[in-house]
């Protein structure tokens, strides 16, 4: 218990990171919340004891417990929609540091974002419309790119953001304004070095927070309907040599907006507390659990050492769920989805296109479904979840 640990979703988001962090937080007492990848397309919901709820984007979700939160620098930032943030927490500045080295995401990324996904009509990719992905496909193009440590310098700072606003040529955000908030941010926050990930590190047990999840991940998810984010183990392992890696599922299956899901069953009574439609990831579905997606996920991954199964009450109130054990892919039965080349989206691409035509071959209901699904993902359950609050979790 006094190790690190990293908590990443085994399946496309939503499984319930933020509730299990903020057990962690409480049950631990961790140096720091770490996150390593997404931005401020996160939406991790954490209620507490008290009845308070807040969705963290870029904050960890251990602030409420007063666990500092460490934004590394695989993170991508976006000033304006932290300051919001902070408002609806208090403004617990002195809870946060930012990594010099992260990107800045801009009103001009954003923008292109949802230009891009409104222009691809009926084939859109499930975007949040937050700018992360538009903001890593400027930095790998530009050397110049806006980083957190420019904020320290009002000329680079400028310089970086024009440049920005050139390249898309969006004249509606006023340049001033954004130099402006940038600069402001700069002084409510402490923006750190490199060193001090490894100073964390060395003053106590931390939790790394990911976000969304690995069936999402840029290089091993059905692509193009994935994130422009690593969300595997492998941010964490390039900052941490020895950590507990913590998988989390839900006791069914859920994706937010457009791409393969073969377990999906609308006519499963399903409510959803937390999330819904929305004009840029689309409507959210559910399904059965997906073994063999979660087992792929497994594996690409690396491996977990535990397991937090999350909506554990569900299963109760919905007879019909099931966990889905195979696939049939077009006449074949698929047990397992083989892993291609790393970095291969021609391969990722061919893969999704095979799954959309995939249907479940193979179900059933358990009696014991954290047993089930520790058999399944070859993993111990640590953590059992039946519902939002930290009380309601139990280690197993």
């Amino acid at each position: 218990m006094n190790e690190h640990v990293a908590v990443v979703d085994l399946g496309y988001g939503d499984a319930g990171k933020g509730t299990v962090v903020d057990f962690l937080c409480a049950s631990r007492e961790p140096r720091a919340v770490l996150r390593f990848n997404g931005g401020a397309q996160a939406a991790h919901n954490v209620v507490t004891e008290a009845g308070r709820h807040h969705t963290f984007a870029q904050f960890g979700s251990g602030t409420l417990r007063g666990v500092p939160t460490h934004l590394t620098r695989f993170m991508v930032v976006d000033p304006l929609a932290l300051a919001g943030e902070a408002a609806a927490l208090g403004n617990p500045f002195h809870l946060l540091t930012v990594d010099g080295d992260a990107l800045l995401a801009t009103p001009w990324h954003r923008a292109a974002n949802r230009r891009r996904e409104t222009e691809r009509g009926s084939a859109r990719h499930g975007s949040c419309g937050m700018g992360v992905g538009e903001t890593m496909s400027y930095a790998l193009e530009h050397a110049d790119a806006p980083r957190a440590s420019d904020v320290r310098s009002p000329a680079r700072l400028r310089r970086r953001l024009a440049a920005v606003r050139s390249f898309y040529g969006d004249r509606d955000v006023p340049l001033d304004d954004v130099v402006d908030a940038f600069t402001a941010f700069g002084e409510a926050v402490r923006i750190v070095g490199s060193s001090h990930t490894e100073r964390l590190l060395a003053q106590g047990p931390c939790v790394f927070e990911g976000a969304q999840g690995v069936l999402l991940d840029e290089w091993r998810g059905w692509h193009p309907y994935t994130t422009w984010s690593t969300t595997t183990f492998d941010n964490v392992t390039a900052m941490c040599a020895d950590f507990q890696r913590l998988g989390v599922v839900r006791t069914y299956t859920t994706r937010h907006g457009a791409g393969p899901f073969v377990t999906e069953d609308p006519l499963l009574d399903l409510p959803e507390a937390h999330n819904g439609r929305d004009p840029w990831q689309g409507a959210f579905r559910t399904g059965h659990f997906d073994a063999v997606a979660h087992r792929y996920a497994v594996e690409v991954a690396g491996g977990v050492d535990a397991l937090a199964v999350t909506h554990l009450d569900v299963p109760d109130r919905c007879p019909g769920l099931r966990i889905c054990t195979a696939y049939d892919v077009g006449g074949e039965i698929w047990e397992r989805i083989d892993p291609g080349p790393p970095r291969d989206l021609a391969h990722q691409e061919r893969l999704g296109a095979r799954l959309r035509e995939a249907r479940p071959a193979a179900s059933y209901r358990p009696d014991d479904w954290s047993a089930a699904i520790s058999t399944f993902l070859g993993a111990p359950v640590l953590l059992e979840s039946h519902g939002p609050l930290s009380s309601d979790k139990k280690l197993r």
